[in-house]
């Protein structure tokens, strides 16, 4: 079946503007050009623009999508798997966060007494969930289960002061790489380091300078880490993560 621009913008619920977008950066180009000069779409076209969507729905970065749908080792059935998987994750994290809130909503109308702990849960097990499929499987296969399940316990004794550490640790290291797009200094290679460092111990059991340049190895070796970086702190930016790591440690 084929689809003029329109039709396949109203089928996806995206607009027309996209679509043209997504063609002029070779993203998703279209079958061909009709005789009266209409867009046309194929099943092609239709099946490859479902999968820049779920990788949307991912959050990764338009260049991050073009470079895995270019390879000629991507397989569609495996990435819709990963698709399943990570949505059955996100699902799972807004269902506990839901929870949190109705049971804060009680607390608050006095239904219900909600501890301080109980407030946070949620937050820490979203943390362990992120940390399990972002390291899980590397970690497991280069250390072993029992240093996964370490940091895994280490996230689960969080207090309130330590995630909001965390998020500033992060929040801190978005802003410097998004510096170190425009001047790269000893000193903003320095500040993304130490930061870096230091948000890798609240998930770590312990810290080594080669684990730690293995984690930002990984991050260029794996698209998903190389899009996530890219994507909050902009283009590039998960290799000056690892070129400041690199500057410090070698």
């Amino acid at each position: 079946m084929e689809y003029t621009i329109q039709k396949l913008a109203n089928l996806a619920g995206v607009s027309s503007r996209t679509l043209r977008y997504y063609d002029e950066i070779g993203l998703l180009k279209l079958a061909r050009v009709s005789s009266n000069g209409y867009r046309i779409y194929g099943q092609e076209q239709v099946d490859l623009l479902q999968q820049i969507l779920f990788y949307r729905e991912m959050e990764v970065s338009l260049p991050a999508i073009k470079e895995i749908l270019a390879n000629p080792e991507f397989d569609e059935k495996e990435a819709l798997k990963a698709h399943h998987a990570e949505l059955l994750q996100k699902e799972k994290r807004l269902k506990r966060l839901i929870n949190t809130v109705e049971k804060t909503l009680q607390a608050r109308e006095g239904k219900i007494t909600m501890s301080n702990q109980e407030k946070f849960e949620a937050f820490k097990e979203d943390l362990i969930a992120q940390n399990e499929q972002q390291y899980g499987s590397e970690i497991r296969k280069k250390y072993g289960d029992a240093e996964i399940e370490k940091s895994n316990q280490k996230v689960a004794h969080m207090n309130e002061a330590d995630y909001e550490k965390v998020t500033q640790l992060e929040a801190h290291l978005v802003e410097v790489l998004k510096k170190m797009q425009s001047e790269v200094t000893e000193d903003l290679q320095h500040d993304a380091f130490q930061t870096h460092k230091a948000w890798l111990g609240y998930f770590w059991p312990s810290y080594s300078e080669e684990a730690h340049l293995g984690i930002v190895e990984m991050y260029l070796a794996d698209e998903r880490f190389t899009a996530y970086y890219d994507e909050k702190a902009g283009s590039g930016a998960a290799k000056r993560l690892h070129d400041a790591v690199q500057n410090e440690l070698r």
